[in-house]
């Protein structure tokens, strides 16, 4: 059945957040219910089988069948990776996604041929005009300015609901530019102006006739109204940005907050405006959309071209001899092996530059900027800029479970069934867990996983092995939580469980230290750390007590 669309602005997915996530809840549902019926049964059942994957951080408890459907009819199905009628099948993409060495090719033939109106996403009187490939026309959006500030996506970007409008879209971000450097307002002040006067424009008829009810708020009145559409249009914006990145195509500036297309990347995007149709496919035909939409190699993109090929491979290895005889799909596996021991050596001088406290002053700024949200995706940045601090302090193999693209730079969290940072010392090892969730939804987020991220590297390694938890500030829970585990054998987590959670403002005096220290700090200090809060635990009358002492040790750890 068609999802019926009321949008005024682009309709971008977004659930998953992120899309890689996709890709094992697609490969569980296909592999446990291909040929069965997506109803209210396997959809419930589905969940049962979810919650119980290392992969999975939510819960799906109130309401299992929605969750389900959430989590598979939007993203899997409107890309084209799963079929729900008649019955549950992967399709042919779908098989791609999971099987592909590199997924961004995959995800980036998918995105291009998304389309509204579908035979999926029928629009209804209330929505607007849509005749638009929205990822095919926002790549073109900012290949057209060079940059694209995520601002202007949102407030602009968004409005792209039909191809033919787009010399207007962008008349409209060129003015937005001038008028913000003659502007004597801040630019959030400016910012506000420029949204509200958007949305004023675009929501004009259901503003004129009072129809601002949401099914967000139950409080109808205009100003809820417009706060409710632009929170929408921050999610759709954030959402496109994640699905653009998961190509490959497209840079993000995170203290900035803007788009570019990579440079190494413009011909093939070039490639793509160029011979990609804009037009959608009508939507009443829906076995011509599927069978496009489900095609693993349409579009035909520039890696497909066996010239082209050779031309990035022997621009990358110049020393690379390359039979006349060789297949396209071996090619394309070469240019996989290049591009993966190019961003291997670029995160080798990396490490090296950091070990050497060359970083120190960039890593310290990034923290200040992190902890005033003053960037885009701060919990990826977070978890970076945290593998940097810990690879800093040395002693130990760092390796950070984000998702790096091609040149070195974060793409994506840790996936759910690993720990964020594996450290290894030798004679023990150190997860790093962390998060910019607060509250009690911190301790809900966080501490299953944090012990049994942390289970998974003791019986992976068969050695000692700690945690350190940071996030900008700890919950109460957690700090209750992870006290009690240093007391309770519990053999699903490998016994008893150290677990250190330390506010991010602590763990940075840890770095300032190392940094003014006279010598990098040894593994040898790292572990005394960790068996200093064991043995605080063993002899605290609460959780107060032990965590105001490994805190007060922290902050002057090496003395």
């Amino acid at each position: 059945m068609a999802k019926s669309i009321d949008s005024k602005v682009l309709f971008i997915t977004t659930s998953p957040r992120t899309p890689e996530k996709m890709i094992p809840e697609i490969d569980l549902l296909t592999k446990h219910f291909s040929g069965r019926k997506w109803n209210t049964e396997t959809q419930v059942a589905f969940m049962e089988l979810l919650r119980n994957e290392n992969f999975f951080n939510g819960f799906g408890n109130n309401d299992p069948a929605f969750s389900a459907r959430d989590r598979i009819n939007r993203a899997p199905k409107a890309l084209g990776f799963v079929q729900l009628e008649p019955t549950v099948q992967l399709t042919a993409a779908g098989n791609a996604l999971i099987t592909a060495r590199r997924k961004e090719e995959v995800f980036l033939r998918q995105l291009l041929k998304f389309q509204i109106p579908s035979p999926y996403h029928k629009t209804s009187e209330k929505a607007a005009s849509f005749y638009v490939k929205p990822y095919l026309e926002i790549l073109r959006l900012i290949f057209t300015l060079g940059t694209l500030k995520f601002d202007e996506l949102m407030i602009f970007g968004l409005q792209l609901t039909d191809f033919r409008n787009f010399d207007a879209i962008v008349k409209k971000i060129e003015n937005f530019r001038i008028e913000r450097e003659k502007t004597a307002k801040t630019y959030r002040e400016f910012r506000h102006y420029c949204q509200q006067n958007e949305l004023k424009e675009i929501y004009r008829a259901e503003l004129a006739k009072g129809d601002t009810a949401t099914r967000e708020s139950s409080v109808a009145t205009a100003k809820k109204f417009l706060q409710t559409k632009a929170s929408n249009m921050h999610d759709y914006a954030d959402a496109c940005i994640r699905y653009l990145r998961a190509t490959g195509l497209v840079s993000i500036s995170h203290i900035g907050r803007s788009l570019s297309i990579l440079p190494e990347k413009k011909q093939d995007v070039a490639f793509i405006l160029r011979t990609v149709p804009r037009e959608p496919i009508a939507a009443e035909d829906k076995k011509a959309y599927t069978d496009y939409l489900c095609d693993p190699a349409q579009p035909p993109l520039l890696t497909d071209d066996r010239a082209a090929l050779i031309q990035k491979i022997t621009a990358e290895s110049p020393q690379i001899e390359i039979p006349d005889t060789m297949p396209i799909s071996r090619l394309k596996e070469m240019l996989d092996d290049v591009l993966l021991a190019k961003k291997e050596q670029i995160i080798q001088t990396q490490v090296a530059h950091i070990k050497d406290y060359k970083a120190y002053d960039d890593i310290q700024d990034t923290f200040a900027q992190i902890e005033e949200r003053d960037m885009y995706d701060p919990s990826l940045m977070l978890e970076w800029n945290v593998w940097r601090g810990m690879t800093m302090l040395d002693g130990g193999t760092i390796k950070a479970n984000l998702k790096f693209d091609d040149f070195g730079k974060p793409m994506s969290t840790a996936q759910g069934n690993m720990a964020d940072i594996a450290c290894d010392y030798g004679g023990f090892g150190v997860t790093v867990e962390v998060t910019m969730a607060s509250g009690q939804k911190q301790y809900e987020m966080e501490g299953e996983s944090v012990c049994r991220h942390l289970a998974k590297l003791k019986k992976e390694s068969g050695k000692e092995a700690y945690c350190l938890f940071v996030a900008p500030t700890i919950n109460e829970a957690c700090v209750a939580h992870f006290y009690g585990l240093y007391h309770l054998n519990i053999s699903y987590y490998g016994g008893k469980s150290v677990i250190v959670p330390l506010p991010l403002h602590v763990f940075r005096k840890m770095l300032e230290d190392s940094f003014r220290a006279d010598s990098t700090p040894d593994a040898g200090r790292v572990q005394a750390f960790f068996e200093y809060s064991r043995s605080v635990a063993a002899k605290s009358a609460s959780e107060q007590e032990w965590y105001g002492k490994v805190i007060e040790k922290a902050l002057h750890w090496l003395e």
